[in-house]
């Protein structure tokens, strides 16, 4: 369905007007009745958080899931069951058996790891197939041995359910993510990486921005952040935890309309990264929070887009040298917003131009960015459609 036929049918389910809901999120009445008119056929997440706190429902509901991940079916899959009998296992069911017999500490992590890297590049099927051995394995590394082999287990099992949690999160599962990030915060507090809370706690403050829930998101990565501040900022892997919370405590600023404050935390976040180049670099980065000079430009690219500055989005990323560690799941976010700053300021064709070239380097994550299906569906609307555009609305489902 579109933006604008779900947005009428949740407000007549809530029993609000036009008029009513515009006042409750804070916006324009000509906003909500051009968007149930499909004369606007997307809104920036400012405006997606502002109406879905109005309707009182999860942000995803508005935003639909991206056509990857659409199933069009209310029966969960066979990896998608498997993946949440091992997150949450049975009530009064004797512990799984691990994959293999007696699993290394060291074989589980490098495992974990690898994961880390298939979610980045957005190969759901083969994480998801792996995924629930994995987790199986950490929680048992994570009960047997002495009271430091435990330890050691519960940060492999937090890293594996922080894992499941983002790969839910993907798929819709909102539900599912806060169940695995709530085991994941407390197999953190059981290992003795001081570290590792933080970490989950980035993950849990973005599902309750999916969720609209941007005040406890935004209460939770400061917290967290001051948490990190007070212990290990003295190493690379503790700056790269702060840098993160800091800049998820930005997201929620700027989508709830206070940039002003997010521009504070990003000045913040800039200060921080600075600092990576004088440390010695973590010892697996994949299990550390993406934070680099390089993530902290492509938030600000990002936030310049949701502020309606276009023309600043593309300064900032004009130029612009990725760093190695960058991964592919951000190096797409940046593409989507440089495609957004083109569609808004009347490009079409450097729009189309950035999707295609983002359909080259990262195929899998085009389909599963619902930014990528409201830019399309804004130039097919285009009297004249630029070349190439019909290929990318058919890969997304958006054509005649």
């Amino acid at each position: 369905m579109s933006l604008g036929a779900d947005l009428r049918r949740l407000r007549r389910l809530a029993g609000l007007t036009q008029e009513t809901l515009a006042d409750r999120a804070g916006v324009s009445v000509d906003v909500v009745k051009k968007l149930e008119q499909g004369r606007k056929t997307s809104a920036r997440l400012p405006t997606l958080h502002a109406l879905a706190a109005g309707l009182g429902v999860e942000l995803t509901a508005l935003l639909g899931e991206p056509p990857a991940v659409a199933s069009g079916s209310l029966v969960d899959s066979p990896r998608l069951v498997a993946l949440r009998r091992s997150i949450a296992p049975p009530l009064l069911a004797l512990p799984p058996e691990p994959s293999t017999p007696h699993p290394s500490p060291t074989a589980v992590k490098h495992r974990i790891a690898s994961g880390w890297t298939q979610y980045h590049k957005a190969n759901f099927p083969a994480l998801m197939s792996a995924l629930p051995g994995i987790i199986d394995d950490s929680r048992f590394a994570a009960s047997v041995g002495t009271e430091q082999q435990r330890a050691r287990g519960a940060a492999l099992l937090a890293k594996s359910l922080q894992l499941g949690g983002h790969v839910a999160i993907r798929l819709g599962k909102t539900d599912l993510a806060l169940s695995a990030l709530e085991r994941a915060m407390h197999a953190a507090e059981q290992s003795a990486d001081v570290l590792l809370p933080g970490m989950i706690s980035t993950s849990v403050a973005w599902s309750y921005q999916r969720q609209a829930r941007l005040e406890d998101a935004l209460h939770l990565a400061i917290h967290a952040a001051d948490r990190v501040e007070q212990g290990r900022t003295d190493t690379a892997e503790g700056v790269r935890v702060r840098g993160g919370l800091l800049m998820s405590a930005a997201t929620s600023y700027a989508r709830s309309g206070d940039y002003e404050r997010a521009d504070e935390m990003m000045t913040s976040a800039e200060n921080a990264a600075k600092r990576l180049a004088h440390l010695p670099p973590p010892e697996d980065g994949r299990l550390v929070s993406v934070f680099s000079r390089s993530s902290v430009r492509i938030e600000r690219v990002r936030l310049a887009v949701q502020h309606k500055r276009p023309q600043e989005a593309l300064d900032l990323a004009r130029g612009m040298r990725l760093s190695k560690d960058v991964p592919p799941s951000w190096r797409a976010w940046l593409l989507l917003d440089i495609a957004r700053a083109h569609t808004d300021l009347g490009n079409a064709e450097k729009a189309v131009a950035t999707l295609e070239r983002l359909h080259r380097v990262a195929p899998a994550w085009l389909g599963h960015h619902t930014l990528a299906v409201a830019i399309v569906r804004d130039l097919w609307s285009l009297p004249q459609r630029p070349t190439g555009l019909r290929r990318l609305a058919g890969r997304l489902g958006v054509a005649d």
